[in-house]
């Protein structure tokens, strides 16, 4: 088996703890607080595993969403790129042509002065041509970028002193010294050329900044001092493209998201329509109603498995009426042949029970012909009334008169019964639990025939041993257990000794005339108070079958009184001895099984019954080990009743 993952085991009920695990008071609240987170997501769990169309949808509609999310992550990217290096291009030809012309502007202004060095005393015109160059470069780009001028001396503060020729200046209220990088000023001290770098521009205390492109260069003023000219592009226009491409690519998502979804919708309602209703119709056609069909329209996929489908309810409904005509016959003829046979039989009965009579006067072969023929005759009456009964059963005319009765006193009539075939076989019976009065509402005629059966089986197989019949009654259910110590059951024949004329030993001859059919009979009377019939058994350990019946008729059994496996079983005695927990059967009020690791079968032959094998081998080893097998389910098993099934697995 594989290993149950922490979170399954956390909701399939907050079983965190191993059983019997010492968790203290933390186990019931963990317990209660995993209720209490399950309890509205269940519904929505049972809906999306339920609902093919819900699946399929919420599945198009993520993977859609996710696809669309990718698209728009790469055409956004796409187009970030495209306009950050349409951006750059156009800032870099803009920065170099507003160098080229500071460069002049110096070189002609210098020269305008008479072409030589200009004394200290000149620093006043040096200011104001920096002011004026500032101007005249920002002049031809309102709102495109802005001009920005810097000593290029970082180390010294940008103060206007009495030259003022070091002083900051900018154009479009740009705060020079926030807005150019501390990394781009350094740069162009330490390298010539022209440089570049993202900066934000700032415009005011408040302001929280605007991306741009900041292009720097160090150039020489009139005077030949240097200084460091900055363009900053900002990303103004840009943005505002990127977010309108943002808006377009969300919306037309959305749009292609819904619509696929739509689409999804609508396809997939035109294939799980017709597959509801095929299932709809099944389910009306596993209840009996023969005469459903699908309404086929068209010449598609579908309406071929619509055709095909009704072709195959019109086929299933005339093979089960022709099954149904020739199983009533084979009741009609089971029924006529037992009732015609009586009258015969009555004739032979009494012819018989003459030569009987005479046997004395006879020689010895013919004195035990007579007994012979009388023996086989009472065989003959036993098997046209077993023959009778189960006619009854199959044409639903058996009839139950229900009574409330005390188990003990049919069980004590039942062993007086069987005692001189117990001593002929040398067994002894033993009743246990028969302390306290064991009340149950059924019918005490069909309770001593299973009973009867039971008990005649145990000590036919018994092999001379102990034959034990335990009694026990809690909740709501009473039980009647015959445990035997002979050959047993081998692995399988616990779900086929209910079958009609089966024997686990063809060879074996019957010892007390039995006819085949009793333990079917049994099966029947037990289905018919609504109570459980069950088996089990290991190979040279023994048998016990057990008869539990709900305490007042019509009511709904949830467990028995006393366990499938008795205690002195051949696992139970191996985990004895190991020191490990086993199986322990009435407890008081618990009618519910004990937990077992053992494997076992479901309920055989009929619904109501169960059956489970144990192999050789066995003790406290694993059932890999032990060779311990499964039985097998009978042909007339109920699957829909799982609180039967699990109390014939022992759960």
């Amino acid at each position: 088996m594989g290993k149950i993952s922490l979170f399954d085991r956390f909701w399939q009920g907050g079983h965190l703890l191993q059983d019997g695990a010492p968790g203290g008071p933390v186990h019931p609240v963990l317990r209660l607080l995993v209720r209490w987170v399950r309890r509205p997501l269940l519904p929505a769990v049972r809906l999306w595993r339920r609902n093919i169309q819900l699946r399929v949808v919420a599945t198009t509609l993520l993977m859609s969403l996710g696809v669309v999310l990718l698209l728009g992550v790469v055409v956004i990217g796409q187009v970030r790129n495209g306009l950050q290096d349409a951006k750059q291009g156009a800032a870099q030809s803009q920065a170099a042509g507003g160098f080229n012309v500071a460069r002049e502007k110096a070189d002609t202004d210098a020269r305008g002065q008479g072409g030589g060095p200009v004394d200290s005393r000149g620093s006043q015109n040096s200011s104001g041509w920096l002011t004026d160059l500032v101007q005249q470069l920002a002049s031809g780009g309102q709102g495109v970028y802005s001009v920005v001028a810097l000593s290029s001396d970082t180390e010294q503060p940008f103060v206007d002193d009495s030259r003022g020729s070091r002083a900051p200046r900018a154009s479009g209220l740009v705060e020079p010294e926030r807005s150019v990088p501390t990394e781009l000023r350094q740069a162009l001290d330490a390298e010539p050329g022209t440089h570049e770098q993202h900066t934000r521009i700032f415009r005011g205390a408040g302001d929280g900044g605007e991306p741009a492109l900041a292009v720097g260069k160090q150039l020489n003023d009139v005077n030949g001092h240097p200084y460091q000219l900055y363009y900053l592009f900002p990303f103004t226009q840009e943005e505002k493209s990127l977010s309108l491409v943002k808006g377009t690519l969300a919306t037309a998502g959305v749009f292609v998201v819904v619509l696929l979804g739509a689409i999804a919708w609508l396809v997939v309602r035109q294939v799980v329509t017709p597959v509801r209703m095929a299932a709809g119709i099944s389910e009306r056609l596993a209840a009996g109603l023969l005469q459903e069909r699908m309404k086929v329209t068209g010449e598609d996929d579908i309406a071929r498995l619509g055709e095909a489908f009704n072709k195959m309810a019109q086929n299933l409904q005339l093979k089960i009426q022709q099954l149904e005509d020739l199983s009533r016959m084979q009741r009609r003829f089971v029924s006529d042949v037992s009732h015609e046979l009586r009258t015969p039989l009555t004739t032979v009965r009494m012819a018989a029970d003459v030569i009987h009579e005479g046997r004395q006067d006879f020689d010895p072969a013919t004195a035990r012909s007579a007994e012979l023929l009388r023996g086989q005759l009472d065989r003959f009456e036993s098997l046209l009334a077993d023959l009778l009964e189960i006619s009854r059963f199959d044409a639903g005319a058996a009839a139950l008169e229900a009574a409330p009765i005390d188990l003990r006193d049919i069980v004590h009539r039942v062993i007086e019964g069987t005692e001189p075939l117990a001593e002929c076989k040398g067994s002894r019976v033993v009743v246990r639990g028969d302390a306290q009065p064991v009340i149950v509402e059924a019918d005490a005629r069909r309770v001593e025939r299973v009973l009867r059966n039971l008990v005649v089986n145990a000590v036919e197989h018994g092999e001379g041993r102990e034959i034990v019949v335990r009694l026990a009654a809690a909740g709501g259910a009473v039980a009647v257990a015959v445990r035997d110590y002979g050959v047993g059951l081998k692995p399988g024949e616990a779900t086929r000794v209910f079958n009609r004329f089966w024997r686990a030993d063809p060879a074996r001859a019957r010892t007390t005339g039995g006819t085949g059919l009793g333990l079917s009979i049994a099966v029947e009377d037990a289905r018919l108070h609504g109570g459980w019939l069950q088996a089990w058994g290991e190979p040279g350990g023994g048998s016990q079958f057990r008869l539990t019946l709900p305490r007042t008729t019509g009511d709904a059994l949830r467990g028995s009184p006393i366990p499938l496996e008795p205690e002195d079983s051949r696992r139970n005695r191996g985990l004895i001895d190991a020191g490990l927990p086993h199986g322990r059967g009435g407890a008081a009020g618990v009618p519910a099984q004990p937990r077992t690791t053992q494997p076992t079968a479901g309920p055989a032959a009929m619904p109501g019954n169960g059956a489970r094998v144990v192999a050789r081998g066995g003790g406290a080893r694993d059932s890999r080990d032990s060779g311990i097998r499964p039985a097998r389910r009978g042909p007339q098993q109920d699957d829909r009743e799982p609180e039967r099934e699990g109390e014939a697995r022992g759960l």
